[in-house]
């Protein structure tokens, strides 16, 4: 059958889990990895899977984000059919933001009905993953679905925070709840439960249809109303198997189906921790299946002496005579002798100074880590200069000292 597919980005993540990276920022322009933010995972896997007709609808602390799509994710168009276009709040009903998922696409039906696609894709931006999306439009074809929600199995006590799914042999939906407090198990694991990932692909007319009975319902969210709802009425909703899904070059040692919600700070720096190593459970060195990247003018990393091992080193960083262990160091950062830095984010155009020692922190953009100044070895300490998480991980907030960017 003819395809002709709109994807709608959900990007408006205000992040409060993740404060304080997200006092400046949304939580899909949080810096992530050596060169990307987290928005690039889910962009790339949209272009990568062939889909070309983006619509990124944000909301919260966007400036950022939006400078970064801009300078990054602009396509010379050769058609009307290829875009990142990025749509704020319309606010036709009133001085509103989007009120929930399904009110975020609903505000913008209009760019729905004026590109008269047969299916539309709906993506959220908060995830670490890979996934050829194309892969699970042919499932929602070949099953006749009129809606299929990505799902994968997580642990029961983890569930509640997720729309759970109840689903037959051949993936057809039977139940789904969203973020209920005494999740279903799987009914071949007991430990599991079977959760949706966020993000959907919608036969046209059945999303039109079924936004303008929300809005009539005055109901928000997809989780909450539009797929529960379309369950009772007996229509066809399929869960889509994540861990069916094949990736080009993705390396046998790598975690099937690796996908990571970091929501929290926690979660954030484990997904980190993730990328490194001889044979890392995500690694992002994939020509086949690339994240892109952010576009940078500095100059190669450049390190004069030191003891580095596991580490991922950006673009621009110049390291003198520093001992780095397991850590990540964005672009532009300079470190200087005797510094030791271990189990730690290090963000953009940060100036360690001689003698320093970092443990387990994470470090935003633009600061100064003075002469022999100590973080992460004395939480009592910490407590004075750092933002605590309850994991335990220390963050030093964006300064902007040096530069204005977020």
């Amino acid at each position: 059958m003819h395809r002709k597919v709109l994807v709608m980005v959900l990007a408006g993540g205000e992040g409060r889990r993740l404060f304080p990276l997200t006092a400046i920022r949304s939580k899909p322009s949080v810096p992530f990895g050596g060169r990307y933010r987290i928005i690039d995972f889910a962009l790339s896997n949209i272009v990568n899977s062939g889909m070309y007709s983006i619509y990124l609808l944000v909301q919260y602390k966007s400036q950022s984000l939006i400078k970064h799509v801009q300078e990054n994710w602009s396509q010379a168009s050769v058609s009307r059919d290829q875009f990142v276009t990025i749509v704020p709040p319309q606010m036709h009903k009133g001085q509103e933001w989007f009120q929930g998922t399904a009110d975020a696409v609903l505000q913008n039906i209009t760019l729905i009905t004026q590109h008269n696609p047969t299916h539309v894709v709906i993506f959220g931006a908060d995830h670490i993953y890979r996934m050829d999306i194309s892969q699970m439009l042919d499932f929602h074809i070949d099953n006749k679905a009129h809606v299929s929600v990505a799902a994968r199995p997580v642990p029961i006590e983890q569930a509640s925070a997720f729309g759970v799914i109840k689903a037959d042999k051949s993936g057809k939906i039977e139940r789904f709840e969203e973020k209920p407090k005494n999740p279903s198990p799987m009914p071949e694991d007991p430990k599991q439960s079977y959760i949706s990932m966020g993000n959907y692909i919608f036969d046209t007319n059945v999303l039109l249809e079924s936004l303008y009975d929300a809005q009539k319902k005055n109901e928000h969210d997809f989780g909450s109303y539009v797929l529960p709802t379309l369950v009772e009425k007996g229509a066809n909703l399929y869960a889509y198997d994540f861990s069916l899904n094949k990736v080009a070059d993705v390396k046998p040692y790598e975690e099937v189906a690796y996908w990571r919600d970091v929501g929290t700070i926690q979660a954030y720096w484990q997904s980190h921790m993730d990328m490194l190593g001889e044979n890392p459970p995500f690694d992002v060195y994939n020509s086949n299946w690339p994240i892109h990247p952010e576009f940078t003018l500095v100059p190669p990393a450049k390190i004069i002496s030191g003891d580095i091992s596991n580490c991922l080193i950006a673009a621009g960083v110049v390291i003198r005579g520093a001992k780095i262990r397991n850590s990540i160091i964005r672009s532009g950062t300079v470190i200087e002798d005797n510094v030791e830095i271990a189990d730690s984010i290090i963000f953009d155009h940060v100036h360690i100074k001689k003698g320093a020692r970092l443990n387990k922190v994470i470090i935003d953009k633009n600061n100064i880590i003075e002469e022999n100044e100590t973080f992460g070895f004395d939480i009592n300490q910490d407590r004075f200069k750092l933002h605590m998480d309850p994991s335990g991980i220390g963050i030093l907030p964006k300064t902007s000292a040096r530069d204005k960017t977020v």
